[in-house]
Protein backbone atom coordinates (compact mmCIF):
# COMPACT_ATOMS: atom_id res chain seq x y z
CA UNK A 1 0.00 0.00 0.00
CA UNK A 2 1.07 3.24 -0.93
CA UNK A 3 1.60 5.95 2.18
CA UNK A 4 2.39 8.84 -0.31
CA UNK A 5 0.08 11.87 0.00
CA UNK A 6 -0.39 12.13 -3.23
CA UNK A 7 -3.04 9.91 -4.53
CA UNK A 8 -2.81 6.83 -7.46
CA UNK A 9 -6.48 7.94 -7.59
CA UNK A 10 -7.95 10.83 -8.13
CA UNK A 11 -11.54 11.11 -10.08
CA UNK A 12 -13.29 13.96 -8.79
CA UNK A 13 -16.59 14.71 -11.37
CA UNK A 14 -16.68 18.52 -12.30
CA UNK A 15 -20.07 20.56 -12.36
CA UNK A 16 -22.25 22.29 -10.08
CA UNK A 17 -22.59 19.81 -6.94
CA UNK A 18 -23.88 20.05 -3.55
CA UNK A 19 -21.89 18.67 -1.05
CA UNK A 20 -22.00 15.50 -3.14
CA UNK A 21 -22.69 12.34 -0.61
CA UNK A 22 -19.47 11.24 0.22
CA UNK A 23 -18.52 7.39 1.72
CA UNK A 24 -14.97 7.56 3.61
CA UNK A 25 -13.86 3.98 3.00
CA UNK A 26 -11.06 1.62 4.04
CA UNK A 27 -10.03 -1.03 6.34
CA UNK A 28 -10.55 -1.33 9.87
CA UNK A 29 -8.43 0.91 11.99
CA UNK A 30 -7.68 3.52 8.83
CA UNK A 31 -9.30 6.38 10.69
CA UNK A 32 -13.11 6.17 8.44
CA UNK A 33 -14.96 6.86 11.23
CA UNK A 34 -12.89 9.82 13.01
CA UNK A 35 -11.61 11.48 9.34
CA UNK A 36 -14.96 11.21 8.43
CA UNK A 37 -16.52 13.07 11.39
CA UNK A 38 -13.98 15.41 10.74
CA UNK A 39 -14.17 16.19 7.17
CA UNK A 40 -18.19 16.32 7.73
CA UNK A 41 -17.89 18.89 10.21
CA UNK A 42 -15.40 20.72 7.70
CA UNK A 43 -17.96 20.45 4.91
CA UNK A 44 -21.08 21.49 7.75
CA UNK A 45 -23.01 18.14 7.15
CA UNK A 46 -24.49 15.55 8.52
CA UNK A 47 -21.77 12.13 9.61
CA UNK A 48 -23.30 8.78 9.87
CA UNK A 49 -21.09 5.64 10.86
CA UNK A 50 -22.56 2.81 8.70
CA UNK A 51 -21.47 0.41 11.63
CA UNK A 52 -24.20 1.85 13.24
CA UNK A 53 -26.52 0.89 10.17
CA UNK A 54 -25.79 -3.24 10.71
CA UNK A 55 -28.40 -5.14 11.87
CA UNK A 56 -27.97 -6.88 15.25
CA UNK A 57 -26.84 -10.36 14.02
CA UNK A 58 -23.79 -8.83 11.71
CA UNK A 59 -22.52 -6.98 14.94
CA UNK A 60 -22.77 -10.05 16.63
CA UNK A 61 -21.01 -12.28 14.13
CA UNK A 62 -18.27 -9.49 13.81
CA UNK A 63 -17.82 -9.40 17.83
CA UNK A 64 -17.09 -13.09 17.79
CA UNK A 65 -14.29 -12.42 15.25
CA UNK A 66 -16.51 -14.23 12.21
CA UNK A 67 -15.79 -12.26 9.12
CA UNK A 68 -19.59 -11.30 7.65
CA UNK A 69 -20.53 -13.09 4.05
CA UNK A 70 -21.84 -11.08 1.44
CA UNK A 71 -25.00 -12.25 1.82
CA UNK A 72 -24.86 -10.35 5.89
CA UNK A 73 -23.39 -7.48 3.81
CA UNK A 74 -26.16 -6.78 0.72
CA UNK A 75 -29.03 -5.77 2.68
CA UNK A 76 -26.66 -3.65 4.97
CA UNK A 77 -24.76 -2.03 2.02
CA UNK A 78 -28.86 -1.09 0.35
CA UNK A 79 -29.42 0.75 3.54
CA UNK A 80 -25.83 2.54 3.50
CA UNK A 81 -27.28 3.57 -0.16
CA UNK A 82 -30.58 4.94 0.93
CA UNK A 83 -28.94 6.79 3.94
CA UNK A 84 -26.76 8.92 1.13
CA UNK A 85 -29.83 8.84 -1.25
CA UNK A 86 -32.07 10.74 1.66
CA UNK A 87 -29.64 13.12 2.35
CA UNK A 88 -28.11 13.47 -1.08
CA UNK A 89 -29.68 17.41 -0.88
CA UNK A 90 -27.82 18.74 1.99
CA UNK A 91 -24.89 16.81 2.21
CA UNK A 92 -23.42 13.83 4.33
CA UNK A 93 -20.33 12.13 4.67
CA UNK A 94 -20.28 8.23 6.12
CA UNK A 95 -18.18 6.01 7.05
CA UNK A 96 -18.36 2.41 5.38
CA UNK A 97 -15.89 -0.01 5.01
CA UNK A 98 -16.92 -0.57 1.17
CA UNK A 99 -14.01 -2.67 0.44
CA UNK A 100 -14.95 -4.45 -3.03
CA UNK A 101 -16.39 -2.75 -5.94
CA UNK A 102 -19.47 -4.86 -6.19
CA UNK A 103 -20.15 -3.29 -2.34
CA UNK A 104 -19.28 0.28 -3.88
CA UNK A 105 -21.83 -0.70 -6.78
CA UNK A 106 -24.54 -1.62 -4.40
CA UNK A 107 -24.01 2.03 -2.71
CA UNK A 108 -24.42 4.04 -5.99
CA UNK A 109 -27.28 1.72 -7.30
CA UNK A 110 -29.07 3.80 -3.97
CA UNK A 111 -27.24 7.11 -4.49
CA UNK A 112 -25.43 6.95 -7.99
CA UNK A 113 -23.60 10.84 -7.09
CA UNK A 114 -21.25 9.01 -4.63
CA UNK A 115 -18.05 10.22 -3.96
CA UNK A 116 -15.40 7.71 -2.35
CA UNK A 117 -12.45 9.02 -0.41
CA UNK A 118 -10.31 5.77 -0.15
CA UNK A 119 -7.99 5.63 3.29
CA UNK A 120 -5.46 3.94 3.02
CA UNK A 121 -2.59 2.85 5.68
CA UNK A 122 0.51 0.46 6.16
CA UNK A 123 -0.71 -2.72 7.89
CA UNK A 124 1.68 -2.14 11.16
CA UNK A 125 0.22 1.36 11.82
CA UNK A 126 -3.34 -0.37 11.11
CA UNK A 127 -2.98 -3.08 13.78
CA UNK A 128 -1.57 -0.33 16.19
CA UNK A 129 -4.35 1.69 15.77
CA UNK A 130 -6.38 -1.45 16.47
CA UNK A 131 -5.51 -3.09 19.58
CA UNK A 132 -6.04 1.16 21.32
CA UNK A 133 -9.36 1.04 20.52
CA UNK A 134 -10.60 -0.83 23.31
CA UNK A 135 -14.63 -1.65 22.93
CA UNK A 136 -15.08 -1.90 19.82
CA UNK A 137 -16.99 -4.77 18.34
CA UNK A 138 -14.78 -5.16 15.28
CA UNK A 139 -11.06 -7.29 16.46
CA UNK A 140 -8.23 -6.82 15.23
CA UNK A 141 -8.23 -10.51 14.12
CA UNK A 142 -10.08 -9.69 11.18
CA UNK A 143 -7.91 -7.30 9.38
CA UNK A 144 -6.07 -9.71 7.18
CA UNK A 145 -9.45 -10.59 5.87
CA UNK A 146 -10.26 -7.06 5.22
CA UNK A 147 -7.04 -6.58 3.84
CA UNK A 148 -7.58 -9.68 1.67
CA UNK A 149 -11.06 -8.36 0.25
CA UNK A 150 -9.90 -4.87 -0.40
CA UNK A 151 -9.94 -3.62 -3.94
CA UNK A 152 -8.97 -0.37 -4.09
CA UNK A 153 -10.76 2.32 -6.23
CA UNK A 154 -10.84 2.13 -9.68
CA UNK A 155 -9.94 4.68 -12.11
CA UNK A 156 -13.63 4.91 -13.37
CA UNK A 157 -15.00 5.54 -9.79
CA UNK A 158 -15.82 8.72 -8.41
CA UNK A 159 -13.22 9.81 -5.75
CA UNK A 160 -9.16 9.72 -4.37
CA UNK A 161 -7.16 7.32 -2.30
CA UNK A 162 -5.86 9.43 0.60
CA UNK A 163 -2.71 8.18 3.17
CA UNK A 164 -4.08 7.91 6.74
CA UNK A 165 -0.94 8.02 8.27
CA UNK A 166 -0.76 12.08 9.14
CA UNK A 167 -3.66 11.98 11.81
CA UNK A 168 -6.92 13.15 11.59
CA UNK A 169 -7.47 16.03 11.44
CA UNK A 170 -4.87 16.59 8.96
CA UNK A 171 -6.56 13.38 6.80
CA UNK A 172 -9.55 15.06 7.21
CA UNK A 173 -8.00 18.91 5.75
CA UNK A 174 -6.34 17.47 2.99
CA UNK A 175 -9.36 15.55 1.84
CA UNK A 176 -11.25 18.98 2.44
CA UNK A 177 -9.11 20.74 0.60
CA UNK A 178 -9.00 18.60 -2.35
CA UNK A 179 -12.43 18.56 -2.56
CA UNK A 180 -14.05 21.50 -1.45
CA UNK A 181 -13.69 23.29 -5.49
CA UNK A 182 -15.54 20.20 -7.35
CA UNK A 183 -17.85 19.61 -4.48
CA UNK A 184 -19.05 23.55 -4.44
CA UNK A 185 -18.38 24.58 -7.86
CA UNK A 186 -20.90 27.05 -9.19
Amino acid sequence: MSTDASPEHSRIPSGPLTPAPIVVMGVSGVGKSSVGSALASLLKVRFVDADSLHPLANVQKMAGGISLTDEDRWPWLRVVGLALASASTEGIVVACSALRRAYRDEIRRQEPGTLFIFLEADGTLLRERLTQRPGHFMPASLLDSQLETLEPLESDEAGLTIASAGGIDATAREVFHRLAGPLFKA
